[in-house]
């Protein structure tokens, strides 16, 4: 395997996320041809797929799941970490050539990140991180911003090399959820997997992360304040595995709003 970013090497990280497809095929089909992740294996009514020998998205179908409720708990991206700012550029120029409908782009001084959607409404996040050492700080917080994402620049830093797939090193880097109470939520990640707080916008939105990582989680209320526990039965977020260092073989947790956690021992 490829060297990995700095979110995969903190002493907790993601591992994979699970999704609950209405139609695993197609979806997986997406993740194929869109965002360049290679199938890995399949059976038991899931496909697993990943970049180079590493797995990070499991589709799981379920035919009869009810369509995913955005007010609802639940996914609001999962975040595919690229190797590079120039691996970035080459999706962008292969997702511009390949008309993808995008949602937005946005430089977050940390990161540069676009943003779209698959066919059942799972968020997405696509990204490079800025070097380390440049995040800024302030008041013992990483300043996070939304700022316009400077595209040009961006496609002239994938070079003349095209896009073929998503690079050996491809991670996912944080996911973002859907929750009803960011609070609960800041507290609940605390006291499960020690994740520290490392941004907050305000009362709606929390960014946590092991190691000094700007995030691998985020958590909002943007469309779901107040929200209980997530419908089983819905299609969307499945679960997130987590990698952790300290590890005592495997758990399964679930959160206020009955997203599944898994955490399993580093390798």
């Amino acid at each position: 395997m490829a060297n990995l970013p700095f979110a995969a090497t903190t002493p907790t990280s993601i591992a994979a996320v699970g999704l609950k497809a209405r139609d695993a095929e197609a979806l997986a089909g997406f993740y194929r041809d869109v965002i360049g992740l290679a199938e890995i294996s399949r059976g038991d009514g899931a496909i697993t797929l990943g970049a180079g020998e590493r797995k990070i998205l499991v589709v799981e179908e379920d035919k009869a799941a009810l369509p995913d409720d955005p007010r609802e708990a639940g996914l609001f991206h999962t975040a595919f970490l690229l190797p590079s700012r120039a691996d970035l550029g080459r999706w962008a120029r292969y997702a511009l050539e390949q008309q993808v409908p995008l949602d937005g782009a946005s430089n977050h001084l940390v990161s540069e990140a676009i943003y779209l959607s698959d066919p059942e409404g799972n968020g997405i996040e696509i990204y490079a991180d800025r070097p380390r050492e440049s995040w800024p700080w302030e008041d013992g917080q990483v300043a996070m911003k939304t700022l316009r994402l400077d595209f040009d620049d961006l496609l002239s830093a994938g070079g003349d090399e095209t896009w073929t797939g998503a690079p050996d090193g491809t991670v996912v880097g944080h996911v973002h959820l859907r929750v009803g109470d960011p609070a609960e939520a800041e507290r609940w990640w605390h006291d499960n997997l020690g994740f520290e707080t490392m941004a907050r916008y305000g009362p709606s939105a929390v960014f946590l992360a092991s190691g000094g990582y700007h995030h691998h989680v985020g958590a909002n209320v943007w469309h779901s304040l107040g929200a209980g526990r997530r419908n089983p039965a819905r299609a969307g977020l499945s679960w997130v595995q987590f990698s952790a260092a300290d590890a005592e073989g495997e758990r399964m947790l679930e959160d206020p709003w009955g997203t599944i956690i898994k955490v399993s021992r580093k390798a």
